[in-house]
């Protein structure tokens, strides 16, 4: 079943009733609760909240990269849970970019081949892959960087190959979680810049869990995610 895409089409994301919990032993762990939330397109959401308040388990909820204890995610309509793997899979490549605090890009590649290989999962040529990857890593200030492996790049450069790669299908939206935890702030700085603009160019939504005030800041809303429960701020 989908839900309702006349009443929700500038919905990217859907999330209702989402818990999520663990059994330890004998004791079973609530690590979220009951949460509702909508993520219109082209918005800009952050989630802040302790660590281990539950954010990068809910990212991955609403990513479909793992599966809630109870309640449904919605990705342009269509529900996660209600889906095959092999069509989840293809929901994601179509539809969400992610990026993490760790770049997790491939060693033995260059910069352009790591970006090409959501295009490649596509089924796209080898040549348009690689053009599409040239223009995105050019998005990004990488043009003069295309050749270079990850161990050839500072820590912000790697951070705006993942960033590259995950606007390559020119995605619906993109999931982040903490990505300048590792960059020093000037390079973090320059990351938000670019994000704001990408939105501004592309419609892209971002959803990102930060422990950077000043990057939720930067944000259309800020939710904090406390003792398993979401609230606005």
């Amino acid at each position: 079943m989908n839900v309702d895409q006349t009443s929700h089409k500038n919905l990217v994301i859907q999330c209702s009733n989402l818990c999520k919990s663990y059994q330890q032993g004998p004791q079973k762990i609530e690590v979220l609760q009951g949460i509702n939330l909508e993520v219109a397109r082209a918005e800009k959401l952050a989630i802040v909240g302790a660590s281990g308040s539950g954010k990068t388990t809910l990212l991955n909820m609403l990513g479909g990269l793992d599966a809630p204890s109870q309640g449904t995610v919605a990705v342009n309509g269509q529900v996660l849970s209600e889906l095959k793997e092999q069509k989840k899979g293809l929901l994601r490549n179509q539809c969400l970019g992610f990026v993490y605090q760790f770049h997790h890009l491939l060693g033995e590649f260059s910069a352009q081949e790591n970006v090409m290989i959501p295009l490649l999962i596509r089924g796209q040529s080898r040549s348009e892959a690689a053009s599409r990857a040239v223009a995105t890593l050019a998005k990004v200030g990488l043009e003069s960087r295309l050749v270079h492996k990850p161990s050839e790049l500072s820590g912000g450069e790697r951070q705006r190959v993942a960033i590259a790669r995950a606007l390559v299908t020119e995605p619906d939206c993109v999931l982040m979680d903490e990505p300048t935890g590792n960059l020093d702030n000037e390079t973090a700085i320059a990351i938000h810049q670019l994000m704001v603009e990408l939105n501004d160019s592309l419609e892209i939504s971002f959803i990102i869990v930060t422990h950077d005030i000043s990057l939720a800041r930067r944000m259309d809303r800020i939710l904090k995610l406390k003792s398993g429960i979401l609230s606005e701020i």
